[in-house]
């Protein structure tokens, strides 16, 4: 598995500037996590107030902006963990390259959730990172410096 690491550059070399994004993305997603997880995002309904305050104004259909102030505000601290749970999920696995397209496509619909929650400041912050989840969910960028190729080599399907 690790002499398939380094193989992956020999065969899919061209994916290597996409790696590296995928690797950046990932280390950022890691460095949130843990800016969350060590601050008090988790224990302050911080979440709750950005939901209340940035929703009325939201370009986000009036079934989400129902279901979001049903239940994403009463349930803040589940809301927290949860995107927690998925900025740790998403940086492990664009760090070593792991099941890179289920987790982009994980990273869209988060992307797409905190664009119907956030202000107008951070729009186009959101839409670059879905455009770069959606690139990555496409070309499968965890065969190049990933573990994906090993298993790529094995067992070729679309999650690879």
């Amino acid at each position: 598995m690790f002499v398939s690491f380094f193989e992956s550059v020999k065969y899919v070399g061209h994916l290597l500037p996409i790696s590296f994004l995928r690797i950046f993305l990932g280390y950022y997603y890691l460095e949130q996590a843990l800016q969350n997880y060590r601050g008090d995002f988790l224990t302050r309904p911080r979440i709750a107030d950005q939901i209340a305050e940035w929703l009325p104004s939201s370009h986000a259909p009036n079934w989400f902006k129902i279901f979001a102030s049903a239940q994403m505000i009463p349930n803040w601290q589940t809301v927290a963990f949860i995107i927690v749970g998925l900025e740790f999920a998403i940086a492990i696995s664009y760090i070593i390259g792991y099941v890179v397209r289920p987790m982009a496509l994980l990273g869209v619909l988060m992307c797409v959730t905190m664009l119907f929650l956030s202000g107008p400041g951070q729009e186009d912050f959101f839409k670059t990172f879905l455009a770069i989840h959606l690139i990555l969910a496409w070309v499968g960028a965890g065969r190049c410096l990933g573990v994906d190729y090993y298993f790529f080599k094995r067992r070729r399907g679309i999650w690879w």
